[in-house]
């Protein structure tokens, strides 16, 4: 009775710290929010490697791409996870969207087909997620559709969620209105551009692991 205890106690256990050391985070949010800028960032910092390119034009980002293993170090602790940076979510996609940034119209026509399988892939991933690091435009209105969606999405699957209000460097951005929008989850305020206060970042980071 006792080893039959202690094989369940070894099985339970194993598949604790199994579950610990294959922790996959995504990062999600809208089209240009920042989530390639804060991924590269974390790649950089801990592996030396960005994960992907970014841009000023809209779904730069078009397939979910992955980081295995980054291994983030802060105050004498580590965290090790399976980074997923996702395209950017939105509603509707219009390839003439593409043109406004020059884009020809024939690859924003591919450009256009390439996003919307994207933010689909994007969505079937949310069922293997332990967490989830949401990115947003401090800038703009909070309360849109596509982060309306992204959060209920969530809420649903009971993931634990870390917000980051990303671009505070710019005049109008404004972290107490994301706050107030999102007043169930820890926001934390950075400028990926920049690089500042992503020492507040990992340590949500770090509190957001916790939550799993």
């Amino acid at each position: 009775m006792i080893r039959i205890l202690k094989n369940i106690s070894k099985r339970i256990l194993g598949g604790l710290f199994k579950k610990r050391d294959n922790l996959k985070i995504g990062f999600y949010g809208p089209p240009n929010a920042g989530k390639t800028s804060l991924a590269n960032i974390i790649c950089k910092d801990w592996t030396g490697e960005e994960i992907g390119s970014v841009s000023d034009i809209p779904h730069e980002t078009r397939k979910v791409q992955f980081k295995e293993k980054v291994e983030v170090k802060h105050k004498g602790k580590v965290l090790t996870f399976k980074m997923i940076d996702t395209p950017g979510i939105a509603t509707k996609i219009d390839y003439e969207d593409f043109l406004k940034f020059g884009v020809n119209k024939k690859d924003a026509k591919k450009r256009a087909k390439e996003a919307t399988q994207g933010i689909i892939e994007s969505i079937k991933w949310l069922d293997d997620m332990d967490a989830v690091v949401i990115v947003l435009d401090s800038t703009q209105n909070p309360y849109s559709q596509v982060n309306i969606t992204i959060v209920g999405n969530l809420v649903a699957r009971k993931i634990p969620v870390l917000i980051v209000a990303n671009k505070m460097d710019l005049r109008k951005a404004e972290i107490k209105k994301v706050e107030a929008a999102f007043p169930e989850y820890d926001v934390v305020g950075i400028s990926a551009k920049k690089g500042e206060n992503i020492e507040e970042f990992y340590e949500s980071l770090f509190k957001l692991a916790k939550k799993i």
